[in-house]
Protein backbone atom coordinates (compact mmCIF):
# COMPACT_ATOMS: atom_id res chain seq x y z
CA UNK A 1 0.00 0.00 0.00
CA UNK A 2 1.38 3.39 -1.03
CA UNK A 3 1.84 5.80 1.87
CA UNK A 4 1.25 9.45 1.04
CA UNK A 5 4.51 11.36 1.59
CA UNK A 6 4.05 14.87 2.99
CA UNK A 7 6.88 17.42 3.15
CA UNK A 8 6.09 20.11 5.73
CA UNK A 9 7.95 23.35 4.92
CA UNK A 10 8.43 25.94 7.67
CA UNK A 11 10.70 28.90 8.26
CA UNK A 12 12.01 27.33 11.45
CA UNK A 13 11.00 24.35 13.55
CA UNK A 14 11.13 25.35 17.19
CA UNK A 15 8.63 25.91 19.99
CA UNK A 16 5.49 27.55 18.67
CA UNK A 17 1.82 27.05 17.89
CA UNK A 18 2.36 26.48 14.17
CA UNK A 19 5.04 23.91 14.87
CA UNK A 20 2.82 22.25 17.47
CA UNK A 21 0.11 21.80 14.83
CA UNK A 22 2.62 20.02 12.60
CA UNK A 23 3.69 17.81 15.51
CA UNK A 24 0.08 16.82 16.11
CA UNK A 25 -0.52 16.17 12.41
CA UNK A 26 2.48 13.88 12.19
CA UNK A 27 1.70 12.05 15.44
CA UNK A 28 -2.02 11.62 14.72
CA UNK A 29 -2.23 10.85 10.99
CA UNK A 30 -2.34 7.05 10.44
CA UNK A 31 1.22 5.74 10.07
CA UNK A 32 0.08 3.11 7.58
CA UNK A 33 -1.21 5.82 5.25
CA UNK A 34 1.21 8.73 5.66
CA UNK A 35 4.91 9.41 6.05
CA UNK A 36 6.52 12.78 6.70
CA UNK A 37 9.52 15.01 6.17
CA UNK A 38 10.03 18.30 7.99
CA UNK A 39 11.96 20.84 5.92
CA UNK A 40 13.06 23.97 7.77
CA UNK A 41 14.45 26.90 5.82
CA UNK A 42 16.56 27.81 8.85
CA UNK A 43 17.00 25.51 11.86
CA UNK A 44 15.36 22.64 13.72
CA UNK A 45 15.44 22.60 17.52
CA UNK A 46 14.88 19.89 20.11
CA UNK A 47 11.18 20.59 19.67
CA UNK A 48 11.34 17.81 17.08
CA UNK A 49 11.54 15.34 19.98
CA UNK A 50 7.81 15.87 20.54
CA UNK A 51 7.23 13.89 17.37
CA UNK A 52 6.73 10.28 18.39
CA UNK A 53 6.99 8.77 14.91
CA UNK A 54 10.47 7.22 14.41
CA UNK A 55 10.39 7.42 10.60
CA UNK A 56 10.25 11.21 10.18
CA UNK A 57 13.10 12.85 8.28
CA UNK A 58 14.29 16.30 9.38
CA UNK A 59 16.15 18.65 7.02
CA UNK A 60 17.41 22.11 7.95
CA UNK A 61 18.80 24.49 5.34
CA UNK A 62 20.32 27.12 7.67
CA UNK A 63 19.15 29.99 5.49
CA UNK A 64 20.80 33.31 6.42
CA UNK A 65 18.63 36.45 6.79
CA UNK A 66 17.09 37.62 3.56
CA UNK A 67 15.53 35.95 0.55
CA UNK A 68 15.87 32.22 -0.06
CA UNK A 69 16.76 32.62 -3.76
CA UNK A 70 20.32 31.22 -3.32
CA UNK A 71 18.76 28.05 -1.89
CA UNK A 72 16.32 27.49 -4.75
CA UNK A 73 18.52 25.04 -6.70
CA UNK A 74 19.14 22.99 -3.55
CA UNK A 75 15.45 22.97 -2.63
CA UNK A 76 14.49 21.94 -6.16
CA UNK A 77 16.97 19.08 -6.03
CA UNK A 78 15.73 17.99 -2.60
CA UNK A 79 12.12 17.89 -3.72
CA UNK A 80 13.03 15.89 -6.81
CA UNK A 81 14.84 13.40 -4.59
CA UNK A 82 12.13 13.20 -1.94
CA UNK A 83 9.31 12.91 -4.51
CA UNK A 84 6.53 13.80 -2.06
CA UNK A 85 2.86 13.53 -2.88
CA UNK A 86 2.15 16.74 -0.96
CA UNK A 87 4.15 19.83 -0.07
CA UNK A 88 2.63 21.60 2.92
CA UNK A 89 3.93 25.15 3.38
CA UNK A 90 3.11 27.32 6.39
CA UNK A 91 2.79 31.12 6.44
CA UNK A 92 4.33 33.69 4.14
CA UNK A 93 7.96 32.82 4.87
CA UNK A 94 7.53 29.37 3.31
CA UNK A 95 5.15 30.37 0.52
CA UNK A 96 7.98 31.12 -1.90
CA UNK A 97 8.77 27.39 -1.98
CA UNK A 98 5.44 26.57 -3.65
CA UNK A 99 6.54 27.55 -7.21
CA UNK A 100 9.64 25.39 -6.77
CA UNK A 101 7.44 22.48 -5.72
CA UNK A 102 5.29 23.07 -8.81
CA UNK A 103 8.39 23.14 -11.00
CA UNK A 104 9.62 19.93 -9.35
CA UNK A 105 6.39 18.21 -10.33
CA UNK A 106 4.84 17.85 -6.86
CA UNK A 107 1.15 17.12 -7.57
CA UNK A 108 -0.40 18.71 -4.46
CA UNK A 109 0.79 21.96 -2.91
CA UNK A 110 -1.12 22.92 0.24
CA UNK A 111 -0.47 26.29 1.85
CA UNK A 112 -1.65 27.04 5.40
CA UNK A 113 -2.05 30.49 6.94
CA UNK A 114 -1.67 30.32 10.73
CA UNK A 115 -1.52 34.01 11.63
CA UNK A 116 0.25 37.30 11.17
CA UNK A 117 3.71 38.54 12.06
CA UNK A 118 4.35 41.66 14.14
CA UNK A 119 5.55 43.63 11.10
CA UNK A 120 2.23 42.95 9.32
CA UNK A 121 -0.33 42.36 12.10
CA UNK A 122 -3.43 42.56 9.89
CA UNK A 123 -2.16 41.52 6.47
CA UNK A 124 -2.34 45.03 5.01
CA UNK A 125 1.27 45.30 3.83
CA UNK A 126 0.99 45.94 0.04
CA UNK A 127 4.22 44.12 -0.77
CA UNK A 128 3.18 40.97 1.06
CA UNK A 129 -0.24 41.04 -0.58
CA UNK A 130 1.41 41.22 -3.97
CA UNK A 131 3.65 38.28 -3.12
CA UNK A 132 0.68 36.19 -2.01
CA UNK A 133 -1.14 37.01 -5.24
CA UNK A 134 1.99 36.23 -7.27
CA UNK A 135 2.31 32.75 -5.73
CA UNK A 136 -1.44 32.01 -5.80
CA UNK A 137 -1.49 30.16 -9.16
CA UNK A 138 1.01 27.62 -7.84
CA UNK A 139 -1.02 26.69 -4.73
CA UNK A 140 -3.36 23.72 -5.12
CA UNK A 141 -5.35 24.49 -1.99
CA UNK A 142 -5.28 26.93 0.93
CA UNK A 143 -6.02 26.26 4.60
CA UNK A 144 -6.82 29.05 7.08
CA UNK A 145 -6.99 28.43 10.83
CA UNK A 146 -9.40 31.27 11.64
CA UNK A 147 -12.35 32.98 10.03
CA UNK A 148 -10.57 36.31 9.60
CA UNK A 149 -7.70 34.60 7.77
CA UNK A 150 -10.15 32.74 5.54
CA UNK A 151 -11.89 36.00 4.68
CA UNK A 152 -8.53 37.64 4.03
CA UNK A 153 -7.69 34.92 1.50
CA UNK A 154 -11.05 35.45 -0.18
CA UNK A 155 -11.23 39.23 -0.29
CA UNK A 156 -7.61 40.40 -0.28
CA UNK A 157 -5.93 37.62 -2.24
CA UNK A 158 -8.86 36.46 -4.36
CA UNK A 159 -8.78 32.76 -3.47
CA UNK A 160 -12.11 31.18 -4.51
CA UNK A 161 -14.15 29.05 -2.10
CA UNK A 162 -13.34 25.75 -3.82
CA UNK A 163 -9.60 26.43 -3.39
CA UNK A 164 -9.61 27.09 0.34
CA UNK A 165 -10.72 25.48 3.60
CA UNK A 166 -11.22 26.81 7.11
CA UNK A 167 -9.77 24.30 9.58
CA UNK A 168 -9.34 25.74 13.04
CA UNK A 169 -6.54 24.45 15.26
CA UNK A 170 -7.59 21.89 17.85
CA UNK A 171 -6.42 20.69 21.23
CA UNK A 172 -5.83 17.31 22.87
CA UNK A 173 -8.48 17.39 25.60
CA UNK A 174 -7.17 14.19 27.18
CA UNK A 175 -3.79 15.78 27.86
CA UNK A 176 -5.04 19.32 28.49
CA UNK A 177 -7.75 18.88 31.11
CA UNK A 178 -8.70 20.56 34.40
CA UNK A 179 -7.08 19.48 37.65
CA UNK A 180 -9.19 17.03 39.65
CA UNK A 181 -8.43 18.71 42.95
CA UNK A 182 -5.81 21.24 44.05
CA UNK A 183 -3.10 20.98 41.37
CA UNK A 184 0.32 19.61 42.23
CA UNK A 185 3.02 22.32 42.43
CA UNK A 186 5.24 22.44 39.34
CA UNK A 187 8.93 21.66 39.68
CA UNK A 188 10.90 24.90 39.91
CA UNK A 189 7.89 27.17 40.39
CA UNK A 190 8.21 29.30 43.55
CA UNK A 191 4.46 29.84 43.84
CA UNK A 192 1.81 27.70 45.53
CA UNK A 193 -1.42 27.01 43.64
CA UNK A 194 -4.53 28.42 45.34
CA UNK A 195 -2.41 30.04 48.02
CA UNK A 196 -1.25 32.52 45.40
CA UNK A 197 -3.50 33.91 42.66
CA UNK A 198 -1.48 33.11 39.55
CA UNK A 199 -1.97 34.64 36.12
CA UNK A 200 0.17 33.36 33.29
CA UNK A 201 0.85 33.03 29.61
CA UNK A 202 2.66 30.59 27.33
CA UNK A 203 4.36 31.44 24.05
CA UNK A 204 7.46 32.52 22.22
CA UNK A 205 8.84 35.74 23.67
CA UNK A 206 8.66 37.78 20.49
CA UNK A 207 7.00 40.98 19.36
CA UNK A 208 3.79 39.51 17.96
CA UNK A 209 3.08 37.71 21.26
CA UNK A 210 3.48 41.00 23.17
CA UNK A 211 4.54 39.70 26.60
CA UNK A 212 6.09 43.08 27.56
CA UNK A 213 2.56 44.53 27.68
CA UNK A 214 1.61 41.85 30.20
CA UNK A 215 4.70 42.63 32.26
CA UNK A 216 3.88 46.36 32.23
CA UNK A 217 0.30 45.62 33.26
CA UNK A 218 1.49 43.48 36.16
CA UNK A 219 3.94 46.16 37.33
CA UNK A 220 1.26 48.85 37.16
CA UNK A 221 -1.20 46.77 39.15
CA UNK A 222 1.32 46.19 41.95
CA UNK A 223 2.36 49.85 41.93
CA UNK A 224 -1.17 51.20 42.14
CA UNK A 225 -2.33 48.53 44.58
CA UNK A 226 0.60 47.21 46.65
CA UNK A 227 -1.74 45.02 48.69
CA UNK A 228 -2.03 42.80 45.61
CA UNK A 229 1.55 41.61 46.17
CA UNK A 230 0.40 39.38 49.02
CA UNK A 231 -1.23 36.94 46.58
CA UNK A 232 -0.88 38.10 42.96
CA UNK A 233 1.77 36.26 40.92
CA UNK A 234 2.77 36.14 37.27
CA UNK A 235 4.08 33.22 35.20
CA UNK A 236 5.48 33.75 31.67
CA UNK A 237 6.50 30.48 30.00
CA UNK A 238 8.62 30.57 26.85
CA UNK A 239 11.83 31.94 25.48
CA UNK A 240 12.85 34.33 22.76
CA UNK A 241 14.31 37.73 21.90
CA UNK A 242 12.01 39.67 24.26
CA UNK A 243 13.07 37.84 27.41
CA UNK A 244 15.51 40.57 28.48
CA UNK A 245 12.91 43.29 27.93
CA UNK A 246 10.32 41.42 29.99
CA UNK A 247 12.79 40.79 32.83
CA UNK A 248 14.00 44.39 32.79
CA UNK A 249 10.42 45.69 32.91
CA UNK A 250 9.69 43.55 35.95
CA UNK A 251 13.00 44.44 37.60
CA UNK A 252 12.55 48.20 37.17
CA UNK A 253 9.03 47.87 38.52
CA UNK A 254 10.26 45.97 41.60
CA UNK A 255 8.07 43.05 40.52
CA UNK A 256 10.62 40.44 39.47
CA UNK A 257 10.28 38.56 42.77
CA UNK A 258 6.57 38.12 42.09
CA UNK A 259 7.11 36.60 38.63
CA UNK A 260 8.46 33.30 37.31
CA UNK A 261 10.03 33.07 33.86
CA UNK A 262 11.15 29.45 33.47
CA UNK A 263 11.90 29.59 29.73
CA UNK A 264 10.73 26.80 27.45
CA UNK A 265 9.08 23.87 29.21
CA UNK A 266 7.75 20.45 28.27
CA UNK A 267 5.18 20.27 31.09
CA UNK A 268 2.79 22.93 29.79
CA UNK A 269 -0.39 21.13 30.81
CA UNK A 270 0.80 20.81 34.41
CA UNK A 271 1.78 24.48 34.51
CA UNK A 272 -1.57 25.58 33.10
CA UNK A 273 -3.39 23.62 35.78
CA UNK A 274 -1.63 25.66 38.49
CA UNK A 275 -2.85 28.98 37.04
CA UNK A 276 -5.97 30.87 38.03
CA UNK A 277 -6.16 32.83 34.81
CA UNK A 278 -4.58 32.63 31.36
CA UNK A 279 -3.55 35.81 29.54
CA UNK A 280 -2.99 36.11 25.78
CA UNK A 281 -1.70 39.64 25.06
CA UNK A 282 -0.88 39.02 21.36
CA UNK A 283 -0.78 41.72 18.72
CA UNK A 284 -1.97 39.17 16.14
CA UNK A 285 -3.22 35.57 16.20
CA UNK A 286 -4.81 32.93 14.03
CA UNK A 287 -6.50 30.41 16.27
CA UNK A 288 -4.24 30.27 19.32
CA UNK A 289 -3.25 26.76 20.37
CA UNK A 290 -2.13 27.87 23.83
CA UNK A 291 -5.39 29.71 24.45
CA UNK A 292 -7.34 26.57 23.56
CA UNK A 293 -5.07 24.47 25.76
CA UNK A 294 -5.62 26.83 28.68
CA UNK A 295 -9.37 26.81 28.20
CA UNK A 296 -9.33 23.00 28.00
CA UNK A 297 -7.65 23.08 31.42
CA UNK A 298 -10.63 25.03 32.73
CA UNK A 299 -8.98 28.45 32.88
CA UNK A 300 -10.76 31.75 32.31
CA UNK A 301 -8.91 33.90 29.80
CA UNK A 302 -7.96 37.51 29.23
CA UNK A 303 -7.07 38.07 25.59
CA UNK A 304 -6.60 40.83 23.06
CA UNK A 305 -9.43 40.80 20.52
CA UNK A 306 -7.32 39.86 17.52
CA UNK A 307 -7.55 37.23 14.79
CA UNK A 308 -9.55 34.15 15.72
CA UNK A 309 -9.51 34.86 19.46
CA UNK A 310 -13.02 36.45 19.63
CA UNK A 311 -14.40 33.20 18.23
CA UNK A 312 -12.93 31.32 21.20
CA UNK A 313 -13.57 33.63 24.16
CA UNK A 314 -17.16 34.37 25.11
CA UNK A 315 -17.07 37.78 26.73
CA UNK A 316 -17.89 37.66 30.42
CA UNK A 317 -18.50 33.91 30.36
CA UNK A 318 -15.22 32.19 29.49
CA UNK A 319 -13.07 35.29 29.61
CA UNK A 320 -12.57 38.93 28.76
CA UNK A 321 -11.57 40.40 25.42
CA UNK A 322 -9.47 43.54 25.85
CA UNK A 323 -10.91 46.55 24.01
CA UNK A 324 -8.96 49.63 23.06
CA UNK A 325 -10.85 51.80 25.56
CA UNK A 326 -8.35 53.03 28.13
CA UNK A 327 -10.72 55.14 30.23
CA UNK A 328 -13.16 52.28 30.73
CA UNK A 329 -10.32 49.93 31.69
CA UNK A 330 -9.08 52.35 34.34
CA UNK A 331 -12.62 52.75 35.70
CA UNK A 332 -13.04 48.96 35.83
CA UNK A 333 -9.79 48.71 37.79
CA UNK A 334 -11.31 50.58 40.74
CA UNK A 335 -14.48 48.49 40.67
CA UNK A 336 -12.73 45.12 40.59
CA UNK A 337 -9.76 45.54 42.92
CA UNK A 338 -11.75 44.25 45.92
CA UNK A 339 -11.99 40.83 44.24
CA UNK A 340 -8.25 40.22 44.50
CA UNK A 341 -8.38 38.62 47.94
CA UNK A 342 -11.26 36.30 47.17
CA UNK A 343 -10.13 32.64 47.41
CA UNK A 344 -12.52 31.61 44.67
CA UNK A 345 -11.65 31.25 41.00
CA UNK A 346 -14.56 33.31 39.76
CA UNK A 347 -15.44 35.23 36.64
CA UNK A 348 -14.82 38.69 38.20
CA UNK A 349 -11.14 37.75 38.60
CA UNK A 350 -10.84 38.02 34.85
CA UNK A 351 -10.60 41.80 34.94
CA UNK A 352 -7.67 42.07 37.34
CA UNK A 353 -5.02 42.30 34.66
CA UNK A 354 -7.24 43.82 32.03
CA UNK A 355 -7.72 46.88 34.16
CA UNK A 356 -4.13 47.10 35.35
CA UNK A 357 -2.73 48.92 32.35
CA UNK A 358 -4.00 50.65 29.25
CA UNK A 359 -3.55 48.84 25.97
CA UNK A 360 -1.38 50.82 23.56
CA UNK A 361 -3.07 51.72 20.29
CA UNK A 362 -0.60 49.67 18.27
CA UNK A 363 -1.33 46.53 20.31
CA UNK A 364 -5.09 46.46 19.85
CA UNK A 365 -7.44 45.43 17.11
CA UNK A 366 -11.10 46.24 16.54
CA UNK A 367 -13.30 43.26 17.14
CA UNK A 368 -14.14 41.68 13.79
CA UNK A 369 -17.91 42.08 13.53
CA UNK A 370 -18.19 38.96 11.39
CA UNK A 371 -16.85 36.68 14.13
CA UNK A 372 -19.25 35.05 16.57
CA UNK A 373 -19.11 36.16 20.17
Amino acid sequence: MHRQHIVHVVYSFSIGGLENVIVQLINRLPAEKFRHTVLSLTTISDFKNRITRPDVQFIELNKPPGHAIPLYPRIFKLLRQLKPDVVHTCNLAALEIVPIAWLAGIPKRIHAEHGWDAHDPNGSNPRYRKLRKLYKPFVSHYVAVSKDLDQYLEHAIGVPRNHRSLIANGVDTDYFAPANNTPTPVTGCPFTPRQHWIAGTVGRLQTVKNQPFLARAFVKLLKNHPEAASRMRLVIVGDGPLRNEVEETLRLGNALQYAWLPGARNDIANILRTLDCFVLPSQAEGTSCTLQEAMACGLPAIATAVGGTPALVEEGITGNLIPNLTDKLVHAQKRNLKLLHSPLRSRPHLKLLVVASHLPERNASRLNETLPM
